[in-house]
């Protein structure tokens, strides 16, 4: 009734040219980033018109602006529809002081894109206008907007972002590494006195030093770049879970890793230094450049190793992974380079080569040889061998690292090290850490989660005694008193949790006791799914969430046990065949959910492979993690 009066009010201010006036024009568009868009509803407003507020009193005779959404579960609003701050005078029309835009104006409503697929927004707008003189009639126009689809790829690429920097941030340290090496910190001095003496001064001088410096930074990218070429992005990504290319990679890290140690050097060909070495004489761009070519050749001894356990963590990184991991080390490479021949003073302050070069080089080795067990182990979990579970790789970093310890305190030399008359300030801290990293890793082996090298060890149910050495393994029950559900796994899930490796038998478990269904994407090898599990469900309030509000199913993409030959199948999505339990489910992954990385978390309901919200990736923040299943809980519940 209230309308009703006003409007009849409003009407009362109309002249009847009225009719024909249109103050105010609007236009409609969405900025879209990745899961997140932002509808714009922009009104152009005539000189001496002014538009209404969305903050008008409802008991005012005045119809406020107002954008009236339907509901789709394609998206969902973040926040509330937001305006530039409006103009609040007395107006004259209407007796009483209101809030209104008398220029352009814009209004903006955020929202969380949760389709796959393109969709359109619709929604209904209400507007009025008024000049001093005269008021038009309330307007009502059905508007939209269409919004591209997440297609998963935010996901995805968030993932990837942190994963490329972890990456570079790796390599850059690699890269650091190398140049403590006897193969290359000599040649720092070398190098930069040669072109000081060379060029006619100092500024040709730093100008060859930067393109020396640009030369290996080209040079070790294009070998990024090469990799990709020959092997593709699928493959590098697969060879980060295939155990036969894990089983190469560790015994190459092992064979470095004594290399390293004094046993046996490392080199090429004599003839293809020599070769690059004659060139480097040309002079010129092209001689600086076979300078950094020959600088790549001899130091291979020290830097080969480093760049195989690098370009092998940059695998998971796919077509970018190599290439952002060769940047990363070469820049580090390349950077001593440049700046000591801008800045030639700094020589004096580099510590003069010696035994110390070739401590950095055993210790080097001692690592190498850490990361060589995350291969084997690698292997091993996608085998379900159980040559190495969780409790001797532990056993085997204590050792590892316990002997670095003594190393470095100087309890024992290799073979090509000086005699250590005292112990260096530098060395007793890195000594001090490696024993303190030593101890923490003790507890390990009674059940503590180690979560500073989460992703490394097996995971905790994959283990001689899950709990802990002494501890028994007592059977995990579901919340509500009933037995395990048959099919349920506890004894290889994370944390003893009821889940199930099978989709349908989850699926229907769900089903019966009426709760929205985790999938967990995942696999033997994947890093990011054990820091997960280790750093994430961990948590108290996760574990509650995991154990009684939903029910997960855990699905292994590299799980290598043979489908029966009945069951296996040319997949129509990917053309492959399915031969494998792993197989199955990664086709699975692809064709419901357009994705191919893990982890991925989905929570479903019971009839339908559309997610309730939008899927979760690797992301360490626990409080979001949490939100995030609470969200797709209550999301069942509605549905």
């Amino acid at each position: 009734m209230r309308k009703i009066l006003s409007i009849l009010f409003v009407l009362a201010l109309i002249p009847l040219q009225a009719q024909i006036q249109e103050p105010v024009k609007w236009s409609f568009s969405v900025e879209q980033k990745g899961a997140e868009a932002e509808l714009l509803m922009k009104a152009t407003v005539d000189e001496g018109w002014h538009l209404y507020s969305i903050d008008i009193p409802e008991t005012s005779p005045v119809y406020a602006t107002d954008f009236v959404f339907e509901e789709d579960s394609s998206y969902s609003f973040i926040g509330s529809i937001t305006e530039p701050e409006p103009v609040e005078e007395f107006d004259p029309n209407f007796e009483e002081i209101l809030k209104y835009h008398k220029k352009d104006v814009t209004f903006r409503q955020k929202i969380k894109v949760l389709s796959e697929k393109d969709f359109t927004v619709k929604a209904e707008l209400v507007f009025m206008t008024c000049n001093d003189e005269m008021c038009l009639p309330p307007e009502y126009r059905d508007i939209e907007f269409e919004v591209k689809g997440a297609e998963q790829k935010e996901q995805s690429s968030a993932s990837g972002s942190r994963s490329l920097w972890t990456i570079f941030i790796l390599s850059f340290l690699g890269g650091l590494a190398a140049l403590l090496t006897p193969c290359v910190f000599p040649m720092i001095p070398l190098t930069v006195s040669f072109f000081t003496k060379k060029s006619k001064d100092r500024a040709k001088g730093v100008a060859n030093a930067i393109i020396y410096g640009i030369s290996i930074i080209v040079l070790y990218v294009t070998l990024g770049y090469l990799i990709t070429l020959f092997f593709g992005p699928d493959a590098l990504n697969a060879f980060s879970t295939n155990p036969w290319v894990n089983i190469v990679f560790f015994l190459l890290l092992v064979v470095f890793a004594i290399s390293f140690f004094g046993a046996f050097e490392i080199t090429l060909p004599n003839s293809w230094v020599n070769k690059a070495d004659k060139a480097s004489d040309r002079g010129g761009i092209i001689g600086i450049f076979f300078m950094a070519f020959t600088l790549a050749l001899v130091s291979f001894s020290c830097t080969g190793p480093i760049i195989g356990t690098l370009l092998f963590e940059a695998f998971s990184g796919g077509v970018q992974g190599p290439l952002v991991g060769m940047f990363g080390f070469s820049l580090a490479l390349a950077l001593p380079f440049t700046l000591f021949a801008a800045f030639p003073g700094w020589l004096n302050s580099l510590p003069k080569s010696g035994g110390w070069l070739n401590s950095v080089k055993v210790t080097l080795g001692f690592v190498e040889l850490a990361f060589a067990l995350k291969f084997l182990s690698t292997a091993d979990l996608v085998w379900q061998a159980g040559i190495l579970q969780r409790e001797w790789f532990i056993t085997a970093w204590i050792a590892i690292f316990g002997l670095m310890t003594l190393y470095l305190l100087g309890k024992f030399r290799m073979p090509h090290d000086s005699p250590l008359e005292k112990l260096s300030v530098t060395r007793l801290i890195i000594a001090l850490f490696s024993l303190m990293f030593t101890i923490y890793l003790i507890p390990g082996l009674w059940g503590a989660p180690l979560k500073l090298i989460s992703g490394f060890p097996p995971p905790m149910f994959y283990s001689e005694s899950p709990n802990g050495f002494g501890k028994q393994v007592v059977a995990t029950t579901i919340a509500n008193g009933e037995d395990i559900p048959e099919g349920a796994d506890p004894a290889h899930c994370p944390h003893g949790l009821s889940c199930f490796h099978n989709f349908e038998e989850g699926l229907a478990h769900a089903e019966k006791v009426n709760k929205p269904v985790m999938l967990d994407f995942t696999g033997w090898g994947c890093v990011n799914c054990r820091k997960m599990e280790e750093q994430v469900w961990s948590d108290s309030r996760v574990l509650d969430i995991l154990s009684n509000d939903v029910v997960l199913i855990s699905l292994y993409v590299d799980e290598r046990q043979k489908l029966p030959e009945s069951e296996q199948y040319v997949s129509e999505v990917t053309g492959k065949k399915v031969k494998t339990i792993g197989n199955k489910w990664s086709e699975f992954q692809v064709k419901h959910f357009k994705n191919n990385s893990q982890p991925q978390y989905i929570i479903l309901n019971h009839n339908s492979m559309k997610p309730l919200i939008e899927p979760a990736a690797y992301d360490p923040d626990i409080d979001k993690f949490i939100d995030w299943l609470q969200r797709g809980i209550e999301k069942f519940e509605k549905s």
